[in-house]
């Protein structure tokens, strides 16, 4: 009987497991652009001429230059759990911990900070703070006033200067000196974790901000929005996402509804701003070794090519696990050199 039941409940388990691993395929592959197989379809109903026309740019262009990544805010239940995850996986350093954030260096080149919110259900991004030049404080402030952005000073007296303005979506975008930047690469980090490490390090380095995937409700206007105030450049619009590059720090695929949608604005075409999941590239990248390590270490390590191709011959090759604290982290084989290749993989034929 105990067979019995220990076998029902393998069998269950499995099921659950296999239902799971389907949900997953299914999200990553539509979360690649509902125009990527075709227009005039049920998912992408506009024709192609409409679903990728151009709108006009929100407002005139800065002119500013995105020069670096000052840092990615989360929250989540506990933020040491999640940066001792991020130090053992991704090779991610700690710079500071007050008992309710973390500051965590990723490589030489960008900070994360994890922020304890007990209320939280699971790990959430709610910001990203940028660094912009030329930078004087009064003509930023200035040029976000003229294009209608309430700026919200963010400074720490140490010669470090921010602003907060709001996204259209109500997004909270932090453009900054390189003050904060500089100043935390002068040291090197020292701290140490007053929370065991969960399993053996990789050894991994983070290279590369392969990609926000960010969600808006209208993703041709946050497009504009980012391209006209930062500076940052288009690649290609297919009709429900559009991919960015954040000068040489990385990428950022905007997705949502497209305004020319027959019900743009209702039930599923109306949504917060969301980034559901953030793909970093690593070194050194073997595509069997990166999916051992992460099942060693009892990870999820589920195949995302972006395409029907198998990984040991897609243009994109990257994997998804799931943190701590329950956010959806990728990691791919991305780097600066190649930093288009999930682009050129999604980019519909037709365009």
């Amino acid at each position: 009987m105990d067979n019995l039941l220990g076998s029902t409940r393998r069998e269950l388990l499995r099921s659950w497991q296999l239902a799971g691993t389907a949900a997953l395929t299914a999200k990553f592959a539509s979360g690649q652009g509902r125009c990527r197989d075709g227009y005039g379809t049920p998912g992408c109903p506009l024709a192609q001429d409409v679903a990728t026309a151009p709108i006009p740019r929100v407002f005139p262009s800065t002119g500013w230059k995105t020069i670096a990544l000052d840092r990615i805010t989360f929250e989540m239940p506990d933020h040491r759990k999640e940066a001792a995850f991020y130090i053992a996986l991704m090779g991610w350093t700690l710079r500071s911990d007050n008992g309710h954030e973390a500051v965590l260096d990723i490589g030489d080149w960008g900070s994360a900070v994890f922020r304890s919110v007990p209320e939280e259900q699971t790990a959430r991004v709610v910001s990203f703070c940028f660094v912009v030049e030329p930078w004087t404080a009064s003509r930023i402030r200035s040029e976000l006033q003229k294009r209608g952005l309430t700026a919200v000073a963010d400074n720490d007296g140490t010669g470090f200067e921010s602003f907060h303005v709001k996204d259209p979506d109500g997004w909270d975008l932090q453009v900054s000196n390189r003050r904060r930047t500089t100043k935390a690469r002068e040291l090197a980090p020292n701290e140490k974790l007053s929370t065991q490490a969960p399993f053996e390090s990789t050894g991994w380095r983070t290279v590369w901000l392969d990609h926000f995937s960010y969600n808006a409700a209208n993703y041709k206007k946050s497009a504009s929005f980012y391209t006209s105030l930062l500076g940052w450049q288009e690649t290609y619009d297919e009709g429900s996402q559009h991919e960015l590059m954040i000068g040489d720090v990385g990428d950022i695929i905007v997705r949502g509804a497209n305004p020319k949608e027959p019900n743009f604005g209702k039930g599923t075409m109306s949504r917060r701003p969301l980034i559901d999941h953030i793909s970093f590239g690593i070194s050194p990248w073997d595509t069997d070794l990166v999916k051992a390590e992460l099942e060693k270490r009892g990870l999820r390590a589920q195949v995302d090519t972006s395409t029907k191709d198998d990984i040991h011959v897609a243009e994109f090759k990257s994997y998804h696990t799931t943190t701590p604290n329950g956010f959806d982290l990728q990691i791919s084989y991305v780097n600066h050199k190649n930093r288009l290749a999930l682009a050129n993989a999604v980019k519909p034929r037709h365009l």
